[in-house]
C-alpha cells in the first residue's frame, strides 16, 4: 500500500472556512497601504543563499540552522526566503529603485525556516511587511507605526496588542555597547546557559531576547543600552515618543528589546499580546540603514515592519466575525428552465456585482436543491420550472425568514433583490 500522502510538517493548508479571515485581514492592509501612498512588491520565494548570508549573517541561527538551502541543477545554492528585508532590498538595487529616490513598499507572501512547529510558528508562514527608503527622520518611523496602529483599528485588534520601543542609537553607540555587555556577562559565565554562551562571542545582543527564567535577573541587572548612545540618538528617540504622543498612542519603552543585526540602528519596536502565550510578538519593525550598503548599495536610510499573519489570524478567531454570505442560489426543474436559470445567473451577476449568486449544476429532485441551498447560507432560493419559462417568472424563496414564495417578473427580480438583500 502506497504511503498516504498529507501536507509537510509545519506547513498547513488554509481551508475555505478560514480564508475569508485572511482575505479580511489582506484587505485591510491594502485598503491602509493605499491610504498612506504605498506600493506593492512582489518578490521570488526563491533567492541566492548568499543573500541572506551576508544580510542576515552567516553565523545566525536562521542561516546555520533554519533556512531551506539546496543546490540547483547549475551547482548554485539556493534558498527559500525566510524574510522579506533582504528580498526586498535586493530587488531595489537590481532595479535602481534606491538612486535619489524616496520609496515607500510593502509585500505580502509565504517565509520559510526549518523551526519546530508550535502554536503561531510554523515552517512555512505568512507575512505582510512594510519598507521605506530615503528617509533618514523620526517622522517616517512614527509613519510605519502609525500605519500597523490604523490596521489594528481596522481589524478590531487594538485593545489586544501593546507597542514596545527601544533606541539602538548609531552603529558606533550600538559597538561600544556591545563591548560593555560583554564584559558584564563574562564575569558571571557560571549564569548563562548554552544558547547565551554561545551568543556572548558572535551576537551578545540577542542575549537580552533570552526566553530563560534563570536568566531574567541577570539579564535585568545588565546595563542599559539607552545609556550609551549619545545626544543626537537620544534627541531622535525623544521626537519618535513626541510623535506618538500627540497621536494618542501608548507605548512603553523597553530596553531590552534589540535585534542582533548590525545594520539596525536607532528606533526598533514591537506590537505585542498576551493572548497567544510564548508567541507574544505580532508585529515587529524598526531601522536599518545599513543594510543597503551591506548588499553593495549606498548607504541609504530605510525602517520597515514585519507582521506575522498566522498570528494575526490566531487573535481574530478569538473574535465574533462573519463573512458574506451569497444573496441568492438558483434550482430548476427541466432542461428549458436549466437554460434559462444560466441565463439568469449571469444577468444577476452583471446587474449585482458585489452579490454572490450560486447556480446548481446537476440533476436533483427540487427538495434536494432547497437543501444545497439552505447549506450555503443564501439569503434566497431562486426557482425556475416549466410555469416560471412560460410566464418568463422566478420564484423566490426566503431561506432566512418566515415569508410566503413569490412569483417575480425577470426583469424585476434584481430590484427585488437589491431592496431586500
Amino acid at each position: 500500500m502506497s504511503k498516504k500522502l498529507q501536507a509537510i510538517r509545519g506547513m498547513h493548508d488554509i481551508l475555505p472556512d478560514k480564508t475569508p479571515l485572511w482575505q479580511m485581514l489582506e484587505k485591510a492592509m491594502f485598503d491602509v497601504c493605499q491610504q498612506y501612498g504605498y506600493r506593492e512588491i512582489r518578490m521570488p520565494l526563491v533567492e541566492s543563499s548568499d543573500l541572506f548570508c551576508r544580510s542576515i549573517g552567516e553565523v545566525t541561527d536562521i542561516v546555520e540552522k533554519e533556512m531551506y538551502t539546496f543546490d540547483d541543477r547549475n551547482g548554485d545554492s539556493l534558498s527559500l526566503r525566510p524574510e522579506g528585508t533582504a528580498s526586498c532590498v535586493r530587488a531595489g538595487l537590481e532595479h535602481g529603485l534606491f538612486y535619489n529616490q524616496i520609496q515607500r513598499l510593502w509585500y505580502q507572501g509565504p517565509m520559510f525556516r526549518h523551526e519546530r512547529p508550535q502554536k503561531g510558528r510554523y515552517r512555512q508562514f505568512h507575512q505582510i511587511g512594510i519598507e521605506c527608503f530615503g528617509m533618514s527622520g523620526a517622522e517616517i518611523e512614527a509613519e510605519v507605526i502609525l500605519m500597523s496602529y490604523r490596521l489594528w483599528k481596522k481589524l478590531g485588534l487594538i485593545d489586544e496588542l501593546k507597542l514596545e520601543i527601544n533606541s539602538l542609537g548609531t552603529s558606533d553607540e550600538r559597538a561600544s555597547y556591545k563591548k560593555v555587555l560583554v564584559e558584564y556577562f563574562a564575569q558571571q559565565p557560571e549564569l548563562l546557559d548554552e544558547d547565551s554562551t554561545r551568543r556572548l562571542k558572535s551576537n551578545p545582543l540577542r542575549i537580552l531576547d533570552s526566553k530563560n527564567p534563570a536568566m531574567q535577573a541577570l539579564i535585568e541587572a545588565a546595563p542599559r543600552l539607552i545609556d550609551s548612545i549619545g545626544d543626537e540618538s537620544r534627541q531622535h528617540f525623544e521626537q519618535l515618543q513626541a510623535y506618538l504622543q500627540d497621536a494618542g498612542i501608548s507605548f512603553s519603552h523597553n530596553p531590552r528589546l534589540v535585534r542582533g543585526l548590525d545594520y539596525y540602528s536607532h528606533t526598533v519596536f514591537e506590537w505585542v499580546t498576551s493572548s497567544l502565550g510564548a508567541q507574544g510578538t505580532v508585529c515587529a519593525g524598526g531601522r536599518y540603514d545599513g543594510l543597503i550598503e551591506q548588499l553593495g548599495g549606498k548607504q541609504t536610510p530605510a525602517v520597515g515592519l514585519a507582521m506575522g499573519v498566522e498570528r494575526l489570524i490566531l487573535l481574530l478567531e478569538q473574535r465574533e466575525w462573519s463573512t458574506q454570505q451569497p444573496l441568492a442560489y438558483i434550482v430548476y426543474q427541466g432542461d428549458d428552465a436549466r437554460q434559462q436559470a444560466m441565463r439568469l445567473a449571469e444577468t444577476l451577476r452583471d446587474e449585482l456585482p458585489g452579490q454572490g449568486i450560486i447556480l446548481h449544476c446537476g440533476d436533483g429532485s427540487l427538495k434536494s436543491q432547497f437543501k444545497k441551498a439552505d447549506k450555503t447560507g443564501a439569503q434566497f432560493a431562486l426557482v425556475i420550472g416549466e410555469q416560471e419559462v412560460e410566464r418568463e417568472e422566478v420564484g423566490v424563496k426566503y431561506l432566512r425568514e418566515r415569508r410566503d414564495q413569490l412569483q417575480c417578473p425577470q426583469n424585476e427580480l434584481a430590484s427585488l433583490l437589491k431592496n431586500n438583500s
